[in-house]
């Protein structure tokens, strides 16, 4: 009895799984708008009351998408474990972080953006996205604190506005890439550029930070 129960939460969590990870390529190539429960449910190779059987309506998949997509790049960033580095050094690694991460799923990207256009209402009704959010900016305060002890940091530095600087640079070179590359006549997709504009906001954001 105890193993069939634990075969069938197993399958239950699989489909979950299944069905989360194609709403996530279904919303951010169509925006919420755009996307269906029956495409969702067509990628997920499940059919759509199962789809409603988990998540109850699009808009609370819709949430659920971006909180587990929000959740995992909180997860990898205490990972990245700053406090065990000197201050300067953890600075870097966020922002290495950050960098890669967006690079790699550009999916993030997408979502984030439709749902800021949509004035943010599946973000502000999720109680996981400020339980997400305190850690890191407590970690970055921590950091702070430390490089200032050690006189490496000027005082004084908020951690939130010093997270939304780095998300802000890291961010909009992805977001918005395409259109700068046009603009401007310089392929900003190359390993090359992107090498060159790290060390462009490493150098920024420490120059900033120093007393």
């Amino acid at each position: 009895m105890a193993k069939t129960q634990t075969r069938a939460a197993h399958k239950a969590g699989n489909a979950r799984d299944i069905i989360l990870a194609a709403a996530r390529v279904e919303f951010a190539e169509k925006g919420f708008n755009g996307a269906r429960v029956d495409s969702i449910a067509a990628r997920s190779g499940l059919n759509k009351q199962l789809v409603y059987y988990y998540f109850g309506s699009k808009d609370d998949l819709y949430r659920v998408t971006l909180e587990e997509a929000y959740s995992e790049i909180r997860l990898r960033e205490k990972d990245l474990d700053l406090r065990s580095l000197p201050p300067q050094d953890a600075i870097v690694r966020l922002i290495d972080f950050s960098l890669s991460y967006l690079a790699q799923h550009r999916e993030f990207i997408r979502m984030l953006a439709d749902e800021n256009a949509l004035g943010g209402p599946h973000v502000r009704e999720s109680e996981a996205f400020q339980r997400t959010n305190s850690p890191l900016i407590e970690m970055i305060g921590a950091t702070l604190r430390e490089g200032e002890a050690q006189g490496v940091f000027r005082k004084g530095i908020d951690p939130l506005n010093l997270y939304i600087s780095i998300a802000g640079m890291t961010f909009f070179y992805f977001a918005n890439g395409i259109t700068m590359s046009a603009i401007f006549g310089r392929d900003l997709s190359t390993p090359e550029a992107l090498a060159v504009y790290r060390d462009h906001i490493v150098a920024l954001t420490l120059a900033g930070l120093r007393p």
